[in-house]
C-alpha cells in the first residue's frame, strides 16, 4: 500500500511510524508532516484544512490509504473531499466529525445512546452558566462547545474562574465533576463494526501532581495494570457500539478513530469526551506497543470491512511517553529556540524522539557544516517515547532519553508514569 498521513504533529509521527512498520506498506507520503516524519515518510507542502488539496495529492501519489490525523482538518470536510474521489480515508466525514466539534452535539448522541457520561447543562448566557454552576455544584467543569485543541476545558472550585472561562466562549456545555482516573480507549470504527486499542492514560495539565492549566498532554503510557480487568470489553458494548448505531441512526455513520476519554467511577466508567481521531500523545505508547499491522487495520476500516481482518495484538511489555513543552506552553508558546541532543536520545536504545511542534531552519553561521538547525516550532515540540519490560524501566528508559534533550525554556513533567499509577490526574481540584 501507498499511504498518506495528513497533519503535523506528534500524532501524526506516531501513525507514520506505526505504517512504515507494516510489512504491506510500501510507501508513507506525510502532508505536510514535519522533520521528523521525514526521516520516514516523503513530505508534501499543502495546507492539511484544504481538502481539494489533499485530495488532488492522494490522486497524484496513487494512495491506497489516505490516514487524517488532526480534529480540525476532520471537523472542516477534508476526508469527505478525499471519499468523492473513490479513495479509502480513515478518518470521519464531516457529519460524523460533529461528536468532536461540539460538545453539545456529542452529549445529544450520548443521551440518545443510553451512554453513562455526566449530567450537563449547554448554555449560551451568563445567567444559564451560572445557574448550570450552581446545580451541579463544584468542583465546576466548564467546557468549550467548540475545538480548543484539548485546552477549552476549565476544571476548578474557583466559580470566577469557571465563569470567566465561560464568558470567553460563545456556547458552553458545564456538566457535573467525575471523580476517578481517568483512562483514554481508541477504538478503530468502519461505521459498523469496531475494534478497541489498549488503554492508555494521558497526563493533562501543565505541572508536576497533575496542577496548573490544561494542556493538550504531557506525557501518557500503556498499559494501565490498575485498571478493571475487560474494561475495553464494557466500554465497547455499553459506549462505543450504542454511539455506532445512534450515528448510522442519524445518517452519519462514524469511519475513523473514535477515542472515548473515560473516568472511573465508583458507579462505573462514565465518558468524559468523545474525539474524532486518535489522542496526541497517549496514542504513541499504544502504537509502540502494537505487534499486529496497522496499516491493514486502518485501509480494512476505511474500506468497511473491518470484521474480515483480525483485532488488533499488543505486545507484553511496557510504554512510556514523556512531552518536551516550549517555554510559556499552554498560554503561549515559544519558537525558533535550538534544539540539540535529539539525535543522541534517539540511540537510546527501544526509544523514539516523536517531533510535535519543530522545525529545521537555515543555521545563523556561515561556517555551519550541518546548514541547517531544529527548532522549537510550537507549543508541545517533542515527544520521548520508550519501550521496556514494565512500566517502570520504560519509566527510566523515557526520562534517561529526554535528559539528552535540551532548547531554552524547555518543561517537562516528572512524574509522568511515576507511582503510584491509576491516580486522578488534577486530584488537587477534588480535595
Amino acid at each position: 500500500m501507498t499511504c498518506l498521513v495528513v497533519g503535523t504533529g506528534g500524532r501524526e509521527h506516531a501513525i507514520a511510524l506505526a505504517l512504515a512498520a507494516d510489512p504491506d506498506v510500501g510507501a508513507v507520503h506525510a502532508a505536510p508532516g514535519n522533520p521528523g516524519i521525514g526521516a520516514v515518510a516523503t513530505l508534501h507542502a499543502l495546507d492539511p484544512m484544504d481538502g481539494s488539496a489533499v485530495a488532488d495529492l492522494a490522486e497524484e501519489i496513487g494512495a491506497d490509504l489516505v490516514v487524517v490525523g488532526p480534529e480540525a482538518p476532520l471537523v472542516a470536510g477534508v476526508a469527505d473531499a478525499v471519499r468523492e474521489r473513490g479513495i479509502a480515508v480513515f478518518g470521519p466525514s464531516r457529519a460524523a466529525a460533529r461528536l468532536e466539534g461540539s460538545k453539545a452535539f456529542s452529549k445529544e448522541v450520548m443521551a440518545m445512546a443510553g451512554v453513562p457520561t455526566a449530567g450537563s447543562r449547554t448554555c449560551a448566557t451568563a445567567e444559564e452558566v451560572a445557574a448550570a454552576l450552581d446545580a451541579f455544584g463544584a468542583p465546576y467543569v466548564v467546557k468549550d462547545d467548540a475545538l480548543a485543541a484539548g485546552k477549552g476545558v476549565v476544571v476548578t472550585r474557583d466559580r470566577a474562574e469557571a465563569l470567566a472561562h465561560a464568558a470567553g466562549c460563545e456556547r458552553v456545555v458545564v456538566e457535573e465533576f467525575l471523580d476517578g482516573p481517568e483512562v483514554s480507549l481508541f477504538a478503530v470504527c468502519d461505521g459498523a463494526t469496531a475494534y478497541p486499542l489498549q488503554p492508555a492514560q494521558d497526563f493533562k495539565r501543565i505541572f508536576d501532581g497533575g496542577r496548573g492549566p490544561n494542556t493538550g498532554g504531557m506525557g501518557s503510557y500503556s498499559p494501565l495494570p490498575w485498571a478493571p480487568p475487560g474494561l475495553a470489553d464494557v466500554v465497547m458494548e455499553t459506549v462505543v457500539r450504542p454511539t455506532l448505531d445512534e450515528m448510522a441512526r442519524r445518517g452519519a455513520p462514524f469511519v475513523g478513530c473514535l477515542y472515548v476519554g473515560l473516568a472511573l467511577t465508583a458507579a462505573g466508567p462514565k465518558v468524559i469526551e468523545f474525539n474524532c481521531r486518535f489522542g496526541d500523545p497517549d496514542i504513541q505508547p499504544v502504537l509502540a506497543l502494537l505487534e499486529s499491522p496497522f496499516g491493514q487495520l486502518l485501509h480494512a476500516a476505511a474500506e468497511g470491512r473491518l470484521a474480515d481482518v483480525p483485532a488488533p495484538t499488543f505486545g507484553a511489555d511496557a510504554a512510556v511517553t514523556v512531552v518536551l513543552a516550549s517555554a510559556g506552553y499552554p498560554e503561549s508558546s515559544s519558537k525558533g529556540n535550538v534544539i540539540t541532543g535529539v539525535g543522541a536520545a534517539n540511540g537510546v536504545n527501544d526509544v523514539d524522539v516523536i517531533h510535535a511542534g519543530t522545525a529545521l531552519v537555515d543555521a545563523p553561521e556561515p561556517g555551519d557544516p550541518d546548514h541547517r538547525h531544529l527548532v522549537t516550532a510550537g507549543g508541545r515540540v517533542l515527544a520521548v517515547r520508550a519501550v521496556g519490560y514494565d512500566i517502570d524501566d520504560a519509566r527510566t528508559r523515557a526520562y534517561a532519553a529526554a535528559d539528552l534533550i535540551s532548547f531554552e525554556g524547555m518543561q517537562r513533567r516528572s512524574d509522568i508514569a511515576a507511582e503510584p499509577l491509576g491516580v486522578v490526574e488534577g486530584a488537587s481540584v477534588a480535595d
